[in-house]
């Protein structure tokens, strides 16, 4: 399966795009204007992986949690599980109170970010990814991915991991935790610890850091969008690496040269001509993100949405009917939706309960394809999920893991102007597209002032972004760009034009 990653590197947005034989696989983004000030807009960038020096605010034995200031809007939580490795040396799984109290210092990490009105999720379990293995060094655990199945690989992987546990020296972390990453199969074992020692040296960085800081502070956040990209999505079989900006092309080689030089010369400037994302029709498959329909190849759908509690799923044939019968289309149908499920949710960001009503059907081993390609289709990028047979009723019922805010809440908000019963774009998911109009514009004709006529919230919008966005857009050759208001224009509506 050919892969390609596509990093577009915008004036204020970085997405990055996995593409397989053609198709949309995986969407990231992350908005580049706020990242100077350390605190960049909840939706705008993830918080998954920052570590930070905390304060602990509240104590609720009664669910067994600690609510931690952060430096956000809203506390974190932090449950009894999550904190249980401050109790160094503890037989017994301690409750809440034992491990923290109100007023105390305490390290903590964010895994998952701040979703609707709950805070970032937390765990004191600190650990550091790298290329190869990710460095736990509160813990003394060896662990491998379970996607790597190979059992002599595993064997390999943990007599290393117990080598670089056991290893005495100021290298490596002594008795930490290694988890070994897929890409660490068929590594040299050199290669994994020359990985190791990198991830060492941060752990200490942060260690320096938090002695001076007084809580909250961020110690640590993990890499850019360019070398986040690299070093999570980029794999040994992965075709080439296109991105539209020379300066993200020079951060991610320099990244290959430092981690994994074998890659370098797979990554390539793409200088046109049009967008990147227009290559493989990709702007089409993100505005569809935002359907609620989503077609099959046979001609029928599937209709995704979400409710406060879960999200349901419907499946429907449409006009598609096997020449074999009823039960024959039915598998056909169930089959592609099973298929195109998996990649939906990954690229919605969709996780909770999700409730699917496939098209029944009666023959037990059909049942049994549908659930195996569903399996295979939700497990491809690693996140947490249960499945669990057909109901009675004949509902299948998913449960997945939320890492990060779904996508429709990144671009979408509640519209005023119907009490909340629609959604609407917000500004910010307006400007971007704004932007990326005013980009093409400039490439079009090179050195022509652009003017654009949008609503008074976007216009205003920019004006608040101040020389920031002005010199972002000057850098890629949008230097003279003026905003005119326009009060009969909607928010979703604008023009962008060359002046003559």
């Amino acid at each position: 399966m050919s892969q390609e990653i596509l990093i577009n590197a915008g004036a204020a947005e970085i997405r990055v795009a996995v593409v397989e034989d053609g198709k949309l696989q995986a969407l990231s983004r992350a908005r580049t204007l706020d990242a100077q000030d350390g605190a960049p807009e909840v939706g705008a960038r993830s918080f998954v992986g920052d570590i930070v020096l905390g304060r602990i605010v509240k104590v609720v034995p009664a669910v067994q949690a600690a609510f931690v200031e952060i430096g956000h809007e809203r506390a974190g939580f932090l449950g009894a599980r999550e904190a249980r490795c401050l109790a160094a040396g503890e037989a017994r799984d301690p409750e809440i109170g034992e491990l923290v109290r109100e007023g105390d210092a305490v390290l903590v990490q964010i895994v998952k970010d701040p979703i609707g009105e709950k805070g970032a999720r937390l765990t004191a379990a600190v650990t550091i990814p790298g290329r190869l293995c990710v460095l736990a060094p509160c813990q003394s655990t060896i662990a491998v991915s379970r996607r790597i199945e190979d059992e002599a690989e595993r064997a390999r992987l943990l007599a290393v991991g117990e080598a670089m546990a056991a290893e005495v020296g100021d290298d490596l972390v002594p008795g930490a935790g290694y988890i070994f990453r897929t890409a660490a199969v068929g590594a040299a074992p050199d290669d994994i610890r020359d990985d190791a020692v990198q991830l060492a040296h941060d752990w200490r960085a942060i260690e320096a850091a938090r002695k001076k800081a007084s809580p909250p502070a961020l110690l640590h956040r993990d890499l850019g969008a360019v070398e986040r990209a690299m070093r999570d999505i980029v794999r040994e079989d992965t075709a080439r690496i296109l991105i539209d900006d020379a300066e993200a092309v020079e951060a991610a080689r320099a990244f290959c040269r430092r981690i994994m030089p074998q890659m370098e010369d797979r990554i390539e400037l793409f200088s046109g001509p049009g967008a990147l994302f227009d290559t493989h029709d990709l702007e089409s498959d993100i505005d569809g993100l935002m359907r609620p329909r989503v077609p099959l190849p046979c001609g029928g759908w599937i209709t995704i949405e979400g409710t406060e509690a879960l999200t349901a799923v419907d499946v429907n044939s449409g006009s598609f009917t096997h020449a074999s019968g009823l039960e024959d289309t039915c598998i056909a149908v169930n089959l592609q939706a099973a298929r195109e499920l998996g990649r939906q949710l990954r690229l919605r960001g969709i996780g909770g309960l999700i409730v699917v009503d496939f098209m029944h059907m009666r023959d037990e081993e059909h049942v049994n394809r549908v659930l195996d390609a569903l399996t295979q289709s939700l497990s491809r990028d690693g996140v947490p999920i249960t499945i669990s047979p057909p109901s009675p009723l004949g509902l299948v019922e998913i449960s997945r893991k939320r890492v990060r805010e779904a996508w429709s809440s990144q671009v979408s908000e509640s519209c005023a102007a119907c009490a909340g019963q629609g959604v609407v774009r917000r500004i910010d998911a307006v400007a971007m597209d704004v932007i990326r109009k005013i980009e093409a514009g400039a490439r079009a004709a090179p050195g022509k002032a652009i003017r654009v006529h949008a609503a008074p919230e976007i216009v205003r919008w920019f004006g608040e972004q101040g020389e920031v966005l002005r010199a972002a857009l000057a850098r890629k050759g949008a230097a003279r760009v003026s905003f005119e208001p326009d009060e009969t224009y909607y928010r979703e509506r604008f023009d962008v034009g060359t002046v003559a």
